[in-house]
């Protein structure tokens, strides 16, 4: 059984890197006034417990059914990677006409990067930030869902939205997730959410995944995807070339941009 100072220290730890974002181990344990190998002994424990997802030097948070990170502190981490990742999807598009949208920051940015788009197109989204970019686009029609909208993300969620969803058809669905893992497929922590998503899959003639390299390997709380559902996972070349391939011999295509 851990000592108290030892759970005192990982609360620290852990209220540091959901403040954060990220943890630096010689940082902590300077802050502390411990070793750094104690540190990375706490970070072990904490990972195994499904808290933090370790990294080389330090730590991310991971996102479960007790804690996510909001849209404004999503909008801080990565934007340079997020918004590669987010013209990719785009560069993906093929002859789709209809597009669902899911909530989040990289979808967000895929908005962005659809405002200009030459043809006309359907968008399909629950996400507030994404249909008031679109709204602003000469050959974007906007269909925004109904349904309980969520603080933390903007996004609208829960029967109302799956209801109204599962009446579609469309071509291709870009989504993304808390977390992705070949074991445990591609989760998020909120159930109302993950219906939202596990919806548009089934409807969806195409699906993409964007998400940065940090959301690999993590678990979260409520399954939506398998890996095998998706033609192109696309995140950045932070995640490793042997990683990607690992993925990849389930079935999608990845692209490190």
């Amino acid at each position: 059984m851990a000592s108290k100072a030892a759970e005192d220290r990982r609360r620290h730890i852990l209220t540091q890197v959901r403040t954060s974002g990220h943890v630096e181990v010689t940082d902590v344990a300077d802050n502390l006034e411990v070793a750094a190998e104690t540190i990375r002994r706490d970070l072990k424990v904490l990972e195994e417990h499904g808290l933090v997802r370790r990294t080389h030097g330090g730590a991310y948070p991971v996102e479960g059914a007790g804690f996510e990170t909001t849209l404004a502190y999503r909008a801080e981490i990565g934007v340079a990677e997020k918004r590669r990742i987010a013209a990719a999807a785009v560069a993906q598009l093929g002859d789709a006409e209809s597009i669902f949208l899911d909530e989040g920051f990289t979808p967000r940015l895929v908005a962005d990067a659809l405002v200009d788009i030459a043809r006309p197109i359907t968008v399909i989204t629950g996400s507030l930030p994404a249909a008031t970019v679109l709204a602003a686009s000469a050959n974007v029609t906007v269909i925004l869902l109904g349904g309980r909208v969520r603080g933390k993300t903007l996004g609208v969620v829960d029967h109302w939205a799956s209801s109204m969803l599962g009446e579609l058809s469309i071509d291709l669905a870009i989504l993304g997730a808390n977390g992705i893992s070949r074991e445990r497929g591609l989760t998020v922590p909120d159930v109302g959410v993950g219906a939202v998503k596990q919806t548009a899959m089934r409807v969806s003639r195409r699906r993409l995944f964007v998400g940065a390299h940090f959301k690999f390997g993590v678990t979260s709380f409520f399954r939506f995807a398998e890996i095998s559902d998706f033609e192109t996972l696309i995140t950045d070349t932070s995640l490793s070339a042997s990683s990607a391939a690992r993925y990849t011999a389930l079935g999608p295509q990845v692209l490190r941009v």
